[in-house]
């Protein structure tokens, strides 16, 4: 990915199963989660606050080779 001045990427990567289709668009919402146990809001909570701050978050996967988590923040002067 081209780097962007003024600005931080974090990326957070897996080699698990990735994330299946029929899921993806459900990531980010408040109560979502594929396990048994947890509430399911701390990728809504993580989402929010990084898009307060001026960022955002968005993930890369691909079935049978993992995930990839990017987050951008705008740097402060």
């Amino acid at each position: 990915m081209p780097q962007v001045e003024g600005i931080i990427r974090l990326s957070f990567k897996d080699e698990g199963w990735g994330i299946p289709e029929d899921i993806r668009e459900k990531i980010f919402m408040p109560n979502f989660t594929t396990k048994s146990s947890g509430s399911g809001i701390g990728l809504a909570v993580s989402k929010r606050g990084i898009e307060h701050a001026g960022g955002r978050i968005w993930f890369e996967t691909e079935t049978s080779r993992g995930t990839t988590f990017f987050i951008e923040l705008p740097l402060i002067n």
